[in-house]
């Protein structure tokens, strides 16, 4: 194998498929990256076994590429090296060939590296075929859908389920929840494909969104029971999916509310950011009272460390007075998660979930929250 590309364009799509790779796999191939270069393309794959992501650059794809392949070949190597190699290679363009079995050249500038690499048949197969379930979406729309639900998954793995988001087509929506049980964030976006229940871990999400989150460009999603497919024109990123059953969210949805606020979205978050310090067994717990829509009192307290009180304005609010805590960091999580410059808050009680949505009526997410029980 001996091939020359531009460092920058080569450097780009191995950070990016440093996403998929674990650098204390138990299997010591899986801590690099499989290159393959064909005679007029450079195939970069990497996996953990659970993400795999493989990047094809090839001058057709991109001019600047400057690939130039002076001999097939195939060759695994550290991704922790090859990352640190290139990036401090002082050259617009860099030289890698095999010079004796996986002895592998770097060379660039005034500077040559010479690194041991993996045989490729040490590598494991991935199977990057296309499942029969296709749809395509924008990648900023996806990317939005991302951002809205996958914060509110589980870090936890004592219910696996739960670290991941659901996505749930009826054939004319698809439907993205996720939930960790005391929180939960929904959002419906209007597309036709195939009816489809699936759910995949947020970690595999969030790395979507760093692959493709800059993208003005179409994605094709391709999904089975047993994997999700990512693919653009040069980029396939693969995920298993998450084993059992998604829990009935919908029955967790409240139908009626008693009580109906609508809030500038920006103030609510400064007032609870500014308290968030105070903590409670390491959590922030904000107390509400509400009054009427002029009279709403943003509180904290601590006996250790001291305690904080802010008043706010809502631009209306409909229900009696009103007095409820609940966790700071998950109401803050929620109202970013939203667009609109006021947010509409529906309680149903003191001690019952309630939810933030757009104050728009066509609003297509939804944020919910449980309360928490004080005793101050």
């Amino acid at each position: 194998m001996n091939f020359r590309i531009s460092k920058n364009i080569f450097y780009n799509a191995i950070q990016s498929v440093s996403r998929a790779i674990t650098p204390n796999s138990p299997v010591p191939a899986l801590c690099g990256i499989y290159i393959n270069a064909a005679e007029d393309s450079l195939v970069l794959t990497g996996s953990d076994a659970d993400i795999s992501i493989e990047i094809t650059l090839s001058n057709a794809n991109n001019e600047k590429t400057n690939l130039s392949v002076i001999e097939t070949g195939s060759i695994v190597i550290d991704a922790r090296y090859l990352n640190d190699i290139v990036r401090k290679m002082d050259s617009d363009e860099i030289q890698i060939e095999i010079i004796d079995g996986t002895l592998t050249r770097f060379s660039g500038g005034n500077a040559e590296f010479k690194i041991n690499g993996y045989r490729p048949g040490d590598y494991p197969s991935v199977d990057f075929s296309v499942p029969e379930i296709r749809f395509s979406i924008k990648a900023s729309d996806f990317v939005n859908i991302i951002e809205e639900t996958a914060f509110a998954a589980s870090s936890k793995e004592t219910r696996p389920v739960l670290t991941g988001v659901n996505l749930h087509s009826d054939g004319s929506n698809l439907i993205a929840t996720a939930t960790d049980s005391y929180r939960l964030a929904k959002k419906t976006f209007p597309i036709s494909t195939s009816e489809f229940n699936i759910t995949v871990p947020a970690k595999c999400l969030n790395e979507v969104k760093s692959i493709y989150g800059s993208s003005e460009d179409e994605i094709e999603i391709a999904l089975s029971t047993k994997k999700i497919q990512f693919r653009s024109s040069s980029t396939i990123m693969q995920s298993r999916l998450l084993d059992g059953g998604y829990p009935e969210t919908e029955r967790l949805i409240p139908k009626e509310f008693g009580y109906t606020m609508v809030i500038n979205r920006r103030a609510l978050i400064s007032a609870i950011d500014r308290t968030s310090f105070i903590k409670t067994d390491n959590m922030s717990i904000i107390r509400l009272q509400i009054n009427n829509k002029d009279d709403i009192a943003v509180m904290n307290k601590s006996q250790e460390i001291g305690e904080s009180r802010e008043e706010l304005f809502a631009s209306s609010y409909e229900g009696e007075p009103l007095d409820i805590s609940f966790s700071g960091n998950y109401v803050m999580d929620a109202a970013k998660a939203l667009s609109s410059d006021e947010i509409m808050i529906r309680f149903t009680g003191e001690m019952k979930p309630f939810v933030l949505t757009d104050a728009d009526e066509n609003s297509t997410v939804l944020q919910l929250v449980l309360p928490v029980r004080t005793y101050n």
